[in-house]
């Protein structure tokens, strides 16, 4: 597949994809200079109070995408399993994000955090391709992330499926074993993506064949984190955290909201 989505993930460096899960959170990652971002399900579906994973955030996750359409930046989806279980729905939803202008999106192997039939996966996964060739489809597998099938064999009979299918990419949450990732990115002609991995930089993973890194909930929940030690540094008179500027959020704001003709 080509296009600018897909060439950012031939640089030198696996591309580096924030995940936002509101206005403000994509506003301020698009001030830091990054060219694209995703969306991250955990924190679409949090913020309107209800666990990730459910398929409750269809309408949520789609506002979100026609929120950040007017934004100069190239944006991926996080769409769970695509809120649906016929192939035909998932398309016709993936449409409705392309026709905002979102090139990219994420569709999960597994259902009510279990795997399901990888054949069944692939059929969802033709579908998009069909009705939209030119979204980035990031298929992710679900072997090492709910421990069910955790080899490199089963992990690549999955992703080849999906990559037969029309699959531009493949997401493995949860792989963080070296010789697992090489043995994955060796056995895949698509860019492999994986989440953040303690101890080990853009370029580690670069070496290892790792071509898209996003950072998935981290920023949301290091959101929280943040905002409990804020309140408790005001309760126990610490020094108070580093944080954006009033100002500089409510012009942010004002830009987004008051565009210029």
């Amino acid at each position: 597949m080509n296009g600018p989505f897909a060439d950012l993930h031939g640089g030198p460096l696996p591309l580096l994809l924030p995940n936002a899960w509101d206005v403000p959170s994509a506003l301020l990652f698009v001030a830091a200079g990054y060219p694209a971002l995703g969306t991250t399900s955990q924190g679409v579906a949090a913020s309107h109070g209800v666990p990730d994973g459910r398929g409750a955030t269809r309408d949520q996750s789609l506002a979100l995408a026609r929120s950040l359409a007017r934004l100069q930046i190239l944006v991926s989806v996080d769409c769970e399993d695509g809120y649906a279980d016929a192939p035909a729905e998932v398309a016709a939803y993936v449409a409705e994000l392309a026709e905002l202008g979102v090139v990219g999106v994420n569709l999960e192997d597994s259902a009510d955090g279990r795997l399901v039939d990888p054949s069944v996966f692939a059929a969802k996964v033709a579908a998009v391709k069909d009705a939209e060739p030119g979204v980035f489809v990031n298929a992710r597998v679900d072997t090492y992330w709910f421990h069910e099938d955790e080899s490199v064999e089963a992990t690549l009979a999955r992703a080849s499926t999906y990559v037969e299918a029309g699959a531009d990419g493949i997401f493995i949450p949860g792989l963080d074993d070296p010789d697992a990732i090489r043995g994955i990115t060796a056995g895949l002609a698509v860019p492999v993506n994986l989440l953040p991995q303690p101890g080990r930089s853009l370029a580690d993973l670069a070496a290892l064949g790792v071509r898209r890194v996003s950072t998935g909930s981290l920023p949301y929940r290091a959101s929280l984190a943040a905002a409990v030690a804020a309140a408790e540094a005001v309760r126990d008179g610490s020094p108070l955290p580093a944080s954006i500027p009033y100002p500089e959020v409510q012009q942010l704001l004002t830009a987004y909201a008051d565009p210029p003709d």
